[in-house]
């Protein structure tokens, strides 16, 4: 979360601590006790559908919440998950287990012979990136620790240096319109126009690019941050989402979870 309760806390995030979270260890069976939530039934895996999705051998489909994944060859976009789920036992949790509009049901799902977070594993091994959409902070801080581990180790798609987009380079993140995309820089202004606040991280407000905050999630997302929005100005941020273009490109922000400070500010 932003919100720094103590001169401690706010050391860590000056020196590049998440907002979801202090960074921790490979996420082990007891880490994941973060991610409990209530149950949502078990199964065998019988069927994967696509990176996050698959198939109970009592044709309940399910979706992994929490992540997005890693797509970079066709060949590959299941063999991942496939690899860790297929033919095993799992255990579903969640907070809300209503199906998405295509039939599937979110969970956080578990190796039922060892425990192990799927979502984590596959965090861990440069196979999806954190979706920032988890509001429950300790899972939050699981699923952030197993993207680092990643990027730290530079696997996979982190060893490129392009994998995080530069603020300062609109032309190069409206290449990524449509995709989940990892973009850090410094917020030059934050500014409302309209129902709109933007945070504005190039001089060009029109061409640049800019997080948009909707003015009916600023109050959710200020208590979950713990301080304002206009915090952020001349802030260095890393912020996640979907690609938009609005003369230049944006990122929605939706939840708290999709920005982390950084060091250097």
């Amino acid at each position: 979360m932003i919100a720094m309760k103590n001169t401690e806390l706010w050391r860590m995030c000056r020196a590049g601590i998440s907002l979801c979270g202090i960074l921790l260890a490979a996420p082990s069976r007891a880490d994941a006790a973060g991610c409990a939530f209530e149950p949502q039934g078990e199964g065998r895996v019988v069927e994967i559908i696509d990176a996050r999705s698959f198939r109970l051998h009592d044709s309940r489909e399910v979706r992994l919440d929490g992540i997005e994944p890693i797509v970079t060859e066709k060949a590959s976009r299941t063999s991942a998950l496939s690899a860790i789920i297929l033919n095993r036992e799992v255990s579903l949790r969640g907070g809300d287990d209503t199906p998405d509009r295509y039939g599937r049901q979110p969970a956080f799902v578990f190796l039922a012979s060892s425990g192990t977070l799927v979502q984590a594993e596959l965090l861990a091994r440069d196979q999806a990136m954190v979706s920032g959409s988890e509001t429950n902070k300790d899972c939050a801080s699981i699923l952030t620790a197993a993207e680092t581990q990643a990027r730290d180790a530079k696997r996979g798609i982190w060893a490129d240096p392009a994998a995080i987009k530069n603020a300062e380079s609109p032309g190069d993140i409206l290449t990524g319109i449509g995709r989940f995309t990892v973009v850090e820089g410094r917020v030059l202004s934050v500014r409302q126009a309209g129902a709109t606040t933007y945070l504005n991280f190039g001089r060009n407000w029109t061409r640049g690019f800019a997080v948009t905050i909707s003015r009916r999630v600023v109050p959710a997302f200020e208590a979950a941050a713990g301080t304002g929005v206009k915090s952020l100005e001349n802030r260095r941020i890393r912020v996640r989402g979907f690609v938009e273009a609005r003369g230049g490109p944006r990122i929605e922000l939706l939840r708290v979870g999709q920005v982390e400070l950084l060091g250097g500010n």
